[in-house]
């Protein structure tokens, strides 16, 4: 995964609310904007943003059926970036001297 991406993605879920809503549409094939707005205590346009802010770092890809919008979790994405983020934070073996 290329350091910018790794970087939006971070940025991304580094908000609990973001964090929130992944977890809830990773943990179905689908979930529609509207659901997410009946589910959450925010106004529309909040969910609206925080899912902009989360599919534009590549997590989440959009359908579209007239006027309304369902999201899923990109997986490879989602395996690659947890990928990056062991790689990042795994102990390095280093030789004593």
């Amino acid at each position: 995964m290329q350091a910018k991406q790794f970087q939006l993605i971070s940025k991304a879920l580094a908000d609990a609310r973001r964090f929130e809503i992944l977890e809830r549409i990773a943990n179905v094939p689908e979930m529609a904007c509207a659901k997410l707005a009946e589910e959450l205590p925010v106004s529309q346009a909040t969910i609206s943003h925080h899912l902009k802010e989360l599919s534009d770092a590549g997590l989440l890809d959009v359908r579209r059926e007239a006027k309304y919008a369902y999201f899923r979790l990109e997986r490879k994405v989602w395996s690659a970036y947890l990928k990056t983020l062991r790689d990042r934070t795994a102990p390095k073996n280093r030789k004593r001297q």
